[in-house]
């Protein structure tokens, strides 16, 4: 059974944060809230996590997951960026974005696309997602919570905590989310491509 943990939205409570960065070191699965939906997350290096995502959300091994940091330094050591690249993601981090982009060898293979070699990655602007990559001291290997065979997320920890009692290990909840995922832009040949328009206001980038 996953074990729920009903957190502050703003000031989440430490021993809860720190149980769940517990629990992801432990190899654990959550399922957390963002800025745009919830996310399932794991430890880029816990490929079982990441075989157990692509299960529950019935996705084949063209799925490109994110790499959920929780600042800039610790993105910039995962990317390769231009300086025109840099100073265009910085004004829009954090925030509801997610950008495609060249990785470095920090990033392990099996997460980059296979011919382009690049990984999207993000900075949320969520206080509880925030608290847990702070804990963490590493990115989150992330993936939006949108079940099989549904048009929208889910926006509820009670129902998440119901529905994947079984095969999560923890639901954190801080109220409702949104059902909007993030904007994702292509920034891997040095220009700017839109392939989602979603949460992210894309008039920053005009």
């Amino acid at each position: 059974m996953a074990k729920y943990f009903d957190v502050h939205p703003e000031n989440p409570q430490r021993r809860a944060i720190s149980q769940v960065v517990d629990i992801l070191r432990s190899g654990g699965l959550i399922a957390y809230p963002t800025d745009s939906c919830f996310a399932l997350g794991c430890l880029p290096g816990n490929k079982e996590g990441m075989e157990r995502i692509r299960q529950i959300r019935h996705l084949d091994d063209r799925h490109h997951f994110t790499l959920v940091c929780h600042d800039f330094a610790q993105l910039g050591q995962l990317v390769y960026l231009s300086n025109t690249v840099f100073r265009a993601i910085k004004a829009a981090t954090p925030g509801s974005y997610t950008f495609i982009l060249p990785a470095t060898k920090e990033v392990p293979r099996r997460l980059l696309n296979a011919k382009k070699k690049t990984v999207g990655v993000r900075i949320p602007d969520h206080a509880v997602a925030q608290a847990i990559l702070a804990e963490l001291g590493e990115p989150l290997l992330s993936s939006t919570l949108l079940l099989p065979g549904e048009d929208e997320p889910m926006t509820q920890g009670w129902e998440i905590k119901e529905r994947l009692d079984h095969v999560v290990d923890a639901v954190i909840d801080s109220g409702e989310c949104g059902t909007e995922p993030t904007t994702v832009i292509d920034f891997s040949n040095d220009e700017l491509e839109i392939v989602r328009e979603g949460a992210g206001d894309l008039a920053r980038f005009e």
